[in-house]
């Protein structure tokens, strides 16, 4: 079979797929309507999320159900995150997303969420004070990091780490501020953190990275750390029309 057949039998079992973005170039009409969309899923968070005051977020697994410890403990983390005068975001969904909006809003505090459109798995909660529905990941991603001074990772999948190494990596390039990142649950992530000390040994990363993430099992431990880098690096306004305006010092 020469070249040109091999290719004409390549192109005729590869289906086009139309409604996926990320398949190569397309009409310039196409990839220009593609930017529009983009930039009203991003204007359509922004205005959705311009008042819900300075956010802890917490990501986790959409898997856990209420009776699981790891929701209990993202349930207590959303109420201990309203205590503090902050607003509690997730990624709008079922699981530990659940879990800490619900700890959240029945403390009385804002608790909001960046939910996606995925065909299993993700459907809004019923704790959310605001949320926003995206098409894209990298949409959401952004809205999550945007708005938040902390960050809480729960035990978690693909998504859950897709999101952490986003915001550590965005850190140790000092692409954002370092804020605190919380790895919560030592027995989960042992394997992970085996994996990122060796990293460092191997001169992949630096050793002050790891710095950048307090692996704990300690609630009080975690919600310390942040409120201590909080309080330490940022003041309280009133602003109108805003609940709480952080400003650097």
């Amino acid at each position: 079979m020469d070249t040109k057949e091999k290719m004409k039998n390549s192109e005729r079992i590869i289906p086009a797929k139309e409604h996926i973005y990320l398949d190569g170039p397309k009409s310039r009409t196409y990839e220009l309507g593609f930017a529009f969309h983009v930039l009203w899923q991003f204007l359509k968070g922004f205005r959705t999320l311009h008042f819900v005051g300075p956010c802890v977020t917490v990501f986790g697994s959409a898997r856990f159900k209420e009776d699981h410890i790891f929701y209990k403990q993202a349930e207590e983390f959303g109420r201990r995150i309203a205590s503090l005068g902050f607003t509690t975001m997730t990624g709008g969904g079922p699981g530990i997303m659940e879990a800490a909006n619900r700890g959240a809003f029945e403390a009385g505090g804002e608790s909001v969420g960046c939910n996606i459109k995925l065909p299993f798995e993700q459907h809004y909660n019923k704790y959310l004070t605001a949320a926003v529905t995206l098409d894209h990941f990298f949409v959401r991603k952004v809205l999550l990091v945007k708005y938040s001074y902390a960050f809480i990772i729960m035990p978690g999948g693909f998504g859950t780490m897709d999101e952490f190494f986003e915001t550590v990596t965005l850190m140790q390039t000092k692409t954002i501020t370092q804020f605190p990142i919380v790895l919560f649950g030592t027995e989960f992530y042992k394997e992970l953190m085996t994996a990122i000390e060796s990293m460092a040994a191997k001169g992949t990363i630096s050793k002050e990275d790891l710095d950048l993430v307090l692996l704990t099992d300690d609630m009080d431990e975690a919600m310390q750390h942040i409120s201590h880098y909080i309080t330490t690096n940022y003041k309280i306004k009133r602003r109108w029309r805003i609940p709480w305006l952080f400003e650097k010092r």
